[in-house]
């Protein structure tokens, strides 16, 4: 054996352990979701009898020039089956210079639980999370919900929520899940349906189950406001607000618990150039939550809450290093360039990793009813197509971050007009 097979047959062992790692991990928070969604409809059934005394609730919506998309959102905050006299849904106009404000004072006129809050001429444009940090100052009320300026949450997902905190103390604050209400738009929309409802199913629902946490979307939740105003409100610095924020309610001895049926619709993006400057901005956020509190970790006192989130902040590059290698050594291998004579039934256990892979998406996504043979054909696709993109994503941030070093802007998504796939719940 030549030093250059050596080599590459290390590096072909190297792949296919972190590809089994990585999928027989997930594979087993999978069936932890599963356990969780069984649990969860009973824990629905007893929310739906039991008699809450709510707390006072604010609803922050930082929108920017979302004039597509905030008449939709409005609409289905009114419907919310929460308390009147408990409720405010406050816009927080974001520097919009479109008709976003106006047609938020026209429902505010309609209902006095509406309010717009417009930002100071000067101070806005500069990201979520400085939107956030100066709605929040605006509230009075107990409890804070965050909800994204696409959104159409389902009319009893605030109640769900906000339950879970005056039942579970611990509880810093409690994330609901959410569909993609324009998933039929495109191959990419279908894709994208699938990434995301497999992710809650494993990263929110298994991880809750298995290690009691969870991480904070950026939509569809509600947390103390006594707590976002002890954690100093929102990073702003952190293209990822949410995932960063996460890590400080941890921090601070709370949780956060994952409320399946608590549930919204938002709009993902119908464009691959849309898409990329999106997952880009998350891959970039992600590398400034680890530079943050990788050395903060191994401080932390629960031993689960280490690994957890040393996985989860890693898991972009555990992704990227196991598909670029494997991609590499097929290509290499499928052109006879070179021979890999590490002895062992490496391409069974290769092939089995892949249907591993494809049997879980399918698990996951069929808490949602959504495991169909047409999805099963697109989770192959998937596969060799949407997963491979992660390699650019992945070396764009790195490049932008570490060699470029360019200053870290929020970007903000792209809306669509999607009101006829808008559902009413």
């Amino acid at each position: 054996m030549t030093i250059l097979e050596l080599d590459l047959s290390f590096l072909f062992l190297v792949a296919v352990i972190l590809i089994w790692f990585m999928i027989a991990y997930q594979f087993i928070l999978t069936c932890f979701g599963y356990i969780n969604f069984v649990k969860s409809i009973r824990e629905k059934r007893t929310v739906d009898e039991s008699h809450f005394e709510y707390p006072t609730c604010t609803i922050l919506i930082p929108a920017h020039n979302e004039e597509k998309v905030i008449d939709q959102t409005l609409i289905a905050m009114r419907r919310l089956e929460y308390p009147s006299d408990r409720l405010t849904i406050m816009v927080v106009d974001d520097g919009s210079n479109d008709s976003t404000a106006a047609i938020v004072r026209r429902h505010a006129e309609e209902d006095s639980r509406v309010c717009l809050y417009s930002i100071p001429k000067g101070d806005g444009g500069q990201g979520k999370s400085r939107a956030l940090n100066l709605g929040v100052k605006q509230v009075h009320s107990e409890v804070i919900a965050i909800y994204d300026a696409d959104n159409t949450p389902h009319s009893n997902a605030l109640r769900y929520l906000v339950a879970q905190l005056l039942v579970n103390k611990e509880l810093g604050a409690a994330i609901g899940k959410f569909r993609t209400v324009n998933k039929n738009h495109n191959l990419l929309t279908r894709f994208i349906n699938i990434e995301t409802l497999s992710f809650q199913s494993m990263l929110q629902a298994g991880r809750w189950q298995m290690h009691g946490i969870s991480t904070l979307p950026g939509t569809n939740f509600v947390i103390w406001t006594s707590l976002i105003h002890r954690l100093g409100g929102w990073d702003e610095q952190a293209l990822t607000e949410d995932s960063e924020l996460s890590v400080r309610i941890y921090e601070e001895g709370f949780k956060i618990k994952f409320i399946p049926y608590a549930i919204t619709e938002e709009q993902e993006p119908q464009s691959w150039s849309v898409w990329l400057k999106q997952r880009t901005r998350w891959v970039r956020g992600n590398n400034y939550v680890i530079a943050k509190f990788f050395k903060h970790i191994p401080k932390f006192k629960s031993r689960r809450l280490r690994f957890d989130l040393l996985y989860t902040l890693s898991l972009y590059y555990i992704f990227f290093v196991a598909i670029l290698v494997s991609d590499l050594l097929f290509i290499v291998s499928a052109l006879n360039l070179v021979s890999i004579s590490l002895p062992g039934p490496y391409t069974f256990v290769w092939v089995m990793a892949f249907v591993l892979f494809i049997f879980e998406i399918l698990l996951a996504i069929s808490f949602d009813e959504e495991d169909g043979f047409r999805n099963i054909a697109l989770i192959i696709l998937m596969y060799f197509t949407y997963c491979q993109f992660w390699i650019y994503l992945v070396i764009k941030a790195f490049y932008l971050d570490y060699v470029k070093k360019s200053k870290r802007t929020w970007d903000k998504t792209i809306r669509f007009d999607v009101k006829a796939e808008t559902p009413v719940r």
